[in-house]
């Protein structure tokens, strides 16, 4: 095992050993025999399990390969506090004074928006496991910016169709106002026809939703869409519960999941979300993940973890591909555009824009027979699905 793991403080640098049972440490290597990756998550505060799952996901199959395409690997972990400003100044530290080849992350779009021109500009690869704003997808996409997640309206498409299945008419809508939140409702109303009983955009890190349950209760639509990441689903899920209204259809996507689900529990059992991926897909790869996440963390993986495992396995295809040779960067990003690598939610590749091809899911919200809460693939509702902004993307056209 040769990856190191540093912890970049705000003020100071704290050099940890190299991680996993088997590691060890190892003799300085000259720099260019060195792969470095910057990992930019959320790591503190109330969407903390987010940042911790993406981070444990990227470790995992760090450990698992032992050096990332064959060389000699360092990780650089960042918390970037859900700030904005601090994460475009850990950005620039890492590609000037780290001088990382990959930098991976982050959680959230705001965060995404901040980061991204620090570290394309520079030549480096940003890798997104979980942001994918519709303008990075479109008009701003970049060959130096790829994602392994999704682009944030698809979730949310899978609800608004499955809304439209069920022939609701009259669904009340609300999410965070950034532009993630804004993503989501754009993407659920992008497939649902329907009539709007009303739509809420609350302050970001909002934990009482006293005020617009009182609405839902007072509209009494035929369901409710919703998108609640972290700490927000976890109070949203629990005082819908408690407020009596589960006689109206909780429909969500990043609010019941994985992150949230210790928390909220049989509050959250039967709900329903849309996903790209769920921990009972049936193929070989995801077997192995799921069980080598849980023997190694002690809960179930989300999406977040699985996102961030495959951009690891992505980082080690196309490093593997050079021979480790990453002056060329043209020959990168052609090995990182073949995503050559076998993932756990099945079918993956890339699209014109860099974000991924893939399938989409409705999931439920499930006590699984080991005791733990996770979610459970319903139905398949897109193949192979490219994102609508896809299109609008010009890189590599002639």
């Amino acid at each position: 095992m040769q990856t190191k793991t540093t912890i970049l403080a705000t003020t100071a640098l704290t050099l940890g050993l190299a991680t996993g049972a088997a590691a060890q440490e190892v003799p300085p290597a000259a720099e260019d025999d060195v792969l470095k990756i910057g990992l930019i998550y959320t790591l503190s505060g109330p969407a903390a399990a987010l940042g911790e799952q993406a981070r444990n996901g990227f470790m995992l199959a760090a450990e698992r390969m032992g050096e990332i395409g064959g060389m000699e690997t360092e990780i650089v972990v960042i918390d970037d506090e859900q700030r904005p400003d601090k994460a475009a100044d850990d950005a620039r530290e890492l590609v000037q004074r780290e001088e990382v080849d990959f930098v991976v992350g982050p959680i959230f779009s705001n965060i995404l928006v901040a980061i991204h021109q620090p570290v394309t500009e520079t030549g480096t690869i940003l890798i997104s496991t979980n942001a994918g704003t519709s303008n990075f997808a479109g008009p701003d996409c970049h060959p130096n910016f790829f994602v392994t997640s999704y682009q944030n309206d698809q979730n949310h498409e899978v609800m608004g169709a499955y809304a439209e299945q069920q022939g609701y008419q009259n669904v009340f809508l609300m999410a965070p106002n950034y532009q993630a939140g804004k993503d989501s409702l754009a993407g659920f109303k992008h497939s649902y026809t329907g009539g709007v009983a009303g739509e809420v955009f609350t302050e970001l890190g909002q934990l009482d939703f006293s005020s617009e349950l009182a609405q839902i209760a007072a509209f009494q639509p035929d369901a409710l869409f919703t998108f609640m990441p972290g700490g927000m689903g976890v109070n949203l899920v629990k005082q819908y519960d408690q407020a009596g209204l589960s006689s109206i259809p909780f429909l969500s996507a990043f609010t019941v999941d994985e992150t949230t689900l210790p928390a909220t529990q049989d509050a959250a059992v039967g709900l329903l979300g849309g996903a790209n991926w769920a921990p009972d897909l049936d193929n070989e790869a995801n077997a192995e993940f799921v069980s080598a996440y849980i023997e190694e963390y002690g809960h179930v993986p989300g999406t977040y973890a699985m996102q961030a495992y495959d951009a690891a396995q992505l980082i080690n295809s196309a490093v593997s591909k050079v021979g480790g040779d990453l002056t060329d960067r043209d020959a990168l990003r052609a090995a990182l555009k073949e995503a050559d690598f076998d993932s756990p939610r099945g079918d993956f590749s890339f699209g014109v824009n860099n974000y991924p091809v893939q399938d989409f899911y409705l999931v439920e919200a499930v006590k699984r027979e080991d005791g733990m809460y996770g979610t459970s693939a319903q139905e398949k509702i897109f193949d192979d699905y490219v994102d609508t902004y896809a299109e609008q993307c010009q890189m590599g056209a002639s």
